[in-house]
């Protein structure tokens, strides 16, 4: 962006000062709500009324541009706020993390039941569900 900016100011500017340099005419300016008036010449006129239009340029497009910067403040804003609760919710995951390894290896460290074990297990679960639904 920068090359093509370079590529059409460069000789824009050099038209400019040529242009104003060739016209070394004096000029007058009259104020015409007052009485003054001013003889310049007329290079310094114009690139006076140049410089003019781009300061003038210049504050337009950045007052133009105010709410577009508005919103990137929020933004910015706000993205700080969730990467904050972002870390926040990776610290608590951690530590669940750290919660379930440690009880995966307390399970690995408990004695495994047997074969019989387990029948009665399944047989016994199966005879407290219907004592569960006739108590509800």
């Amino acid at each position: 962006m920068g090359f093509i900016k370079m590529l059409i100011g460069i000789p824009v500017i050099a038209v400019l000062l040529t242009f104003a340099f060739v016209n070394n005419d004096l000029a007058t300016f009259s104020l015409w709500p007052f009485s003054i008036e001013i003889t310049v010449s007329l290079s310094v006129a114009v690139l006076f009324f140049v410089v003019l239009g781009f300061v003038l340029g210049s504050l337009y497009a950045w007052l133009s541009y105010a709410p577009v910067r508005a919103s990137l403040r929020r933004q910015k804003k706000q993205n700080k706020k969730l990467s904050k609760e972002q870390q926040k919710l990776v610290k608590e995951m951690e530590t669940l993390q750290e919660n379930l390894d440690n009880l995966k290896e307390v399970e690995a460290q408990m004695p495994k039941p047997g074969f019989g074990q387990r029948i009665k297990n399944v047989f016994s679960s199966s005879k407290a569900e219907p004592s569960e639904k006739t108590e509800k």
